[in-house]
């Protein structure tokens, strides 16, 4: 396998019961990126997260953590990752900076060490106005950041986010892609898993799509939606009597159909040639046709979700739940 991957994984097969969980799932995650492991919930995507990150053991396949097999050389590996889950794993009983350095200290760091180690990520994560402050009065997004926090204390090169924004509110779920940003500049490699199609859109280098515990389709955001079909140009002109006469033209310049809008305002078309719509523009002005709005829309994500999968990525079971309490779907 490729030592220069930070993660290659090879038929990775996990099974609970007579279910399985994860059915040959296949992985190489460039260093230095941020991948996104896309899915609904239940599609294999936590327990794929969890034999990586050694705390699950593969009932098939094989992984590597920068050339490290992740059943051979699991202690090694654990010094590499940084995992941080869907839930929590912080102490509410403790404060912010109690919670860090207990973190500290479980890594090995001295005292002062993991008090200095605190400090510095508090700041980092925008947290210092309330290290003294009881778990519970904290934010949702606040918790999550403080989780985030807790996982890097050791700066590993590779970081496991399961899910990082689920639940969060519009702007901190903002605050948590820039923090991600940052950690990938600063060299780190970011494996997410996600069920929100903007969030994978916005942050990840490549994208596997996952359903029932296989990978559909793997590659860039531009790759996965050019694989589902073109971009559509949309029309609308200033004036919704020259409808009919812009889907003539349409059809005439481009050689595609036009579809009327329900409410005839405007029209779409494929868009196979875009070297053509120059010439669209040219006609339409010569008809003296003015248009009110032009736009090209690419695929979005969910339409490859669905047209890969047959159903749409907010699809919701609790299968994996029961999974990885180790109980059989």
């Amino acid at each position: 396998m490729t030592s220069n991957l930070a993660v290659h994984a090879e038929g990775l097969v996990k099974v609970f019961g007579d279910n399985r969980a994860v059915d040959g799932v296949d992985l190489r995650v460039a260093a230095g990126t941020v991948y996104g492991v896309l899915g609904p919930n239940g599609a294999g995507k936590t327990t794929t997260i969890r034999m990586l990150a050694t705390l699950l053991r593969p009932d098939g396949g094989r992984a590597e953590i920068f050339g490290h097999d992740v059943e051979r050389e699991a202690q090694i590996v654990r010094q590499l990752v940084g995992v941080t889950g869907q839930y929590a794993s912080v102490d509410e009983t403790l404060s912010a900076t109690e919670n860090l350095v207990l973190f500290g200290r479980l890594l090995g760091l001295s005292r002062p060490e993991a008090r200095k180690k605190a400090v510095d990520l508090l700041e980092e994560f925008g947290l210092t106005d309330a290290a003294k402050r009881p778990l519970k009065n904290f934010s949702g997004g606040m918790r999550r950041r403080l989780d985030l926090a807790a996982s890097l204390i050791a700066r590993p090169p590779l970081i496991f986010l399961d899910e990082p924004t689920t639940g969060l509110d519009p702007r901190t779920r903002a605050q948590m892609w820039d923090t991600i940003r940052t950690l990938v500049a600063g060299g780190s490699t970011v494996l997410l898993t996600t069920q929100y199609l903007d969030e994978a859109d916005q942050l990840a280098d490549r994208i596997a799509v996952i359903d029932t515990g296989k990978v559909v389709a793997e590659g860039t955001s531009d790759e996965l939606k050019s694989s589902v079909g073109t971009s559509s140009l949309q029309l609308r002109p200033a004036d919704a009597a020259d409808l009919d006469d812009v889907r003539i033209a349409v059809e005439r310049v481009l050689g595609v159909p036009a579809t009327v809008s329900p409410e005839a305002t405007r029209l779409t078309a494929p868009m196979q040639n875009p070297d053509l719509v120059t010439d669209l523009l040219v006609v339409l002005r010569e008809s003296d046709i003015r248009l009110a709005e032009l736009s090209v829309q690419k695929p979005t994500l969910d339409e490859v979700f669905l047209t890969l999968t047959g159903h749409g990525v907010s699809t919701a079971d609790t299968r994996e739940e029961r999974e990885l309490e180790g109980s059989p779907a």
